[in-house]
């Protein structure tokens, strides 16, 4: 995917973290299990803390210099995954594969923004971001192991 600016690149960005909190609410409010419910509210409000910083580095007012860039595992369960599209009423383990493959995307798209851009600022801002990406699919491929282990898998 090719952007004409660095403005570009960050408004396409923060379309996908919408996306991303749109997904979480919905799937959300349509979650039985109150642990479940929670878990992709979280997540919800995670993106949309992405979207600010976001909107902060447009505006000249977002602050990166406290941030700790740490390594965060991959167990790569995502990778093994099919793509699937969500349907009210799918079983946990799917909406669970969903939500991985969409943090894979994420953390693929912070990832290589952060290696193409020329800005170390900018780069760090999406190192950052990845790093965000990089925890939240690590939480979910944690509860679908932990899932599939009590289903018998």
């Amino acid at each position: 995917m090719s952007f004409g600016s660095f403005e570009e690149l960050v408004n396409y960005a923060i379309e996908k973290e919408k996306e991303a909190a749109a997904f979480y609410d919905e799937v959300a409010g349509q979650e039985t299990f109150s642990g479940s419910k929670d878990m992709l509210a979280d997540f919800a409000n995670e993106e949309r803390k992405h979207q600010k910083m976001l909107e902060g580095i447009l505006s000249n007012k977002g602050k990166l210099s406290d941030y700790k860039l740490k390594w965060i595992p991959d167990m790569k369960r995502s990778n093994y995954l099919v793509e699937m599209k969500y349907q009210k009423g799918m079983p946990y383990k799917d909406i669970l594969a969903i939500a991985m493959k969409r943090e894979e995307k994420a953390l693929e798209f912070y990832n290589d923004a952060a290696r193409e851009s020329k800005n170390k600022d900018h780069a760090k801002m999406f190192k950052v971001l990845a790093q965000e990406e990089a925890k939240h699919k690590l939480g979910l491929e944690k509860l679908y192991d932990d899932y599939m282990a009590i289903q018998g898998d």
